[in-house]
């Protein structure tokens, strides 16, 4: 069996954001990037699978030169071989061209399997996971929770996550694409011994040049900050009365 993984390399929701002057794009600091989270339940997910029957695992990432510490954080987990798809922009990843270039990259691969996460904590569109099937005519199953192999009838049983707390129950015939929800398993740390063997190993790179791509018209026009639309209000006084002028307040907006 062979699995590929999808990984995406996004910014740290703690670090600090700043809109650039032309307002297309935002400032981030170089240090402050990591594995997409949802992600990292592929990751995981993909080894559980290999450890289980006999299957190679490759991961994957699109980006800049940046990217390279993600797919190599992924063979410190525990892949085998790490796919870098090089981007020339450092902006905006469009998921269409995002999800081109990897159907681009594994149509004659062979793989049986391709995990990614259900979403990046970045764009939140969850898209890129289902463009990929669609580009390479395979089936498809989103935010699934859990996975099962059947190996001889070439497979896999889900269980997926679906509005009002209800869930699906799908059989997929392989090859196929899941994209994983949180909680599906708990991600290991990498190992010290497989990271410095993912320090030095030599990654698949993939010029941008080297995959043609249909014109996909989405682009960023304009990043702004929400606006506010309530302000803070500053309650002064002994503690009785702040208790006072709260309860207060509280009753005048719950008879509103």
């Amino acid at each position: 069996m062979k699995i590929l993984v999808c990984v995406k390399q996004v910014y740290d929701p703690d670090a600090p954001v700043r809109i650039r002057d032309d307002a297309k794009w935002v400032t981030m600091d170089e240090d402050a990037f990591v594995m997409n989270r949802f992600d990292e339940f592929a990751v995981e997910e993909a080894i559980r699978i290999r450890e289980q029957m006999q299957a190679t695992m490759d991961v994957i990432s699109v980006g800049p030169d940046r990217v390279t510490a993600v797919i190599r954080r992924a063979i410190g987990m525990g892949a085998d071989h790490g796919i870098h798809l090089i981007t020339r922009s450092d902006g905006y990843q469009n998921p269409f061209e995002t999800a081109a270039r990897i159907a681009g990259y594994a149509r004659d691969k062979s793989y049986d399997l391709i995990l990614a996460g259900v979403m990046s904590v970045d764009d939140m569109n969850g898209m890129v996971g289902p463009l990929t099937a669609e580009f390479l005519h395979l089936p498809c199953a989103t935010s699934v929770i859990s996975c099962h192999l059947i190996p001889e009838s070439g497979r896999i049983r889900v269980e997926r996550e679906i509005e009002g707390g209800l869930r699906d129950h799908l059989e997929l015939q392989l090859p196929a694409i899941l994209t994983l929800q949180s909680g599906i398993n708990q991600p290991r740390y990498p190992s010290l011994s497989k990271m410095l063997r993912a320090s030095s190993y030599r990654l698949e790179v993939i010029e941008p040049d080297s995959v043609a791509l249909p014109s996909f018209p989405l682009s960023v026009t304009q990043i702004s900050l929400p606006d506010k639309t309530r302000a803070g209000r500053m309650i002064t006084g002994t503690p009785q009365e702040k208790a006072r002028e709260l309860v207060g307040i509280l009753k005048t907006r719950l008879a509103a």
